[in-house]
């Protein structure tokens, strides 16, 4: 095993503290200040205080806007648990041509840049579908978070089922069990927990995503980050945006969390 001297451990811990410093000391300030009782932000707070979180509660734009994350997020999740899971099982299980494109077709989503895949979705609903009678509206933005969310989900379910003995599938199969029974009672209890930690990062993914959102969320729709994107420019909404800013880290830092601990216990089994 390789054994590091006691200055190289000292200089390493301080590289570490430092740059965990950098990236998450705003975070943290953002979180302080949304508790803060004056109306600008600041460091040190005098006082803490809940009334801009009850503001937030209490303003009709953030509660739709926080409505839209939720069933935007929600949308692409189910739509990237089932088509992620069968993309995985089909590309795991099956040898066929093309296999190799297919699946780098299937990731490529994620490593676009987002700008990249919103122009192209919005020009295909304005330039192809609308012209031919079809509008997609609030699906058309939550197929827009679906494209990217799948990645999750393959990537997960996949490098479960790496990991996965088929010959328990087989024997199941040789016992009279049928295909749906095979799938219930052997494959998916295999990767139950890859698919969770899956959904989880496809959700958390999807809920704080703002450059997709810009280009294929409809007219008069908003989530919570392109809401906090309007009001950047306006000095008397910051205190908001410190909350705002506060629930989208939660709901994005969350699920990330527990999908690490999924991941991790059943490495430890």
């Amino acid at each position: 095993m390789f054994h590091l001297s006691t200055a190289s451990k000292v200089t390493l811990g301080a590289i570490t503290l430092t740059i965990l410093t950098f990236m998450y000391a705003p975070l943290l300030l953002v979180i302080a200040n949304s508790f803060n009782a004056s109306q600008i932000s600041g460091w040190p707070i005098s006082e803490f205080s809940l009334r801009w979180w009850v503001l937030a509660a209490e303003t009709p734009a953030i509660r739709e806007a926080l409505v839209n994350s939720l069933l935007t997020a929600l949308g692409a999740t189910v739509i990237a648990l089932v088509l992620g899971t069968l993309a995985a099982l089909a590309l795991q299980r099956y040898d066929f041509f093309g296999k190799t494109s297919i699946n780098l077709l299937i990731v490529l989503p994620i490593a676009l840049p987002g700008i990249i895949t919103g122009v192209a979705l919005n020009n295909t609903y304005k330039n192809v579908l609308e012209p031919i009678g079809i509008t997609v509206g609030f699906y058309g933005l939550i197929i827009g978070h679906a494209t990217f969310c799948v990645v999750m989900v393959f990537n997960n379910v996949q490098a479960r089922l790496n990991r996965m003995n088929p010959g328990l599938e087989e024997a199941s199969a040789d016992l009279g069990a049928g295909v749906g029974r095979t799938f219930w009672k052997v494959s998916f209890p295999g990767f139950r927990t890859a698919f969770v930690a899956g959904g989880l990062l496809a959700f958390a993914l999807s809920f704080d995503e703002i450059v997709v959102t810009i280009f294929t969320a409809p007219p008069g729709v908003e989530t919570l980050p392109l809401w906090m994107l309007n009001n950047m420019a306006r000095p008397n909404q910051q205190t908001l945006l410190n909350v705002v800013a506060t629930v989208v880290i939660l709901a994005s830092m969350i699920p990330v969390y527990l999908s690490q601990r999924l991941t991790r216990s059943v490495g430890e089994d």
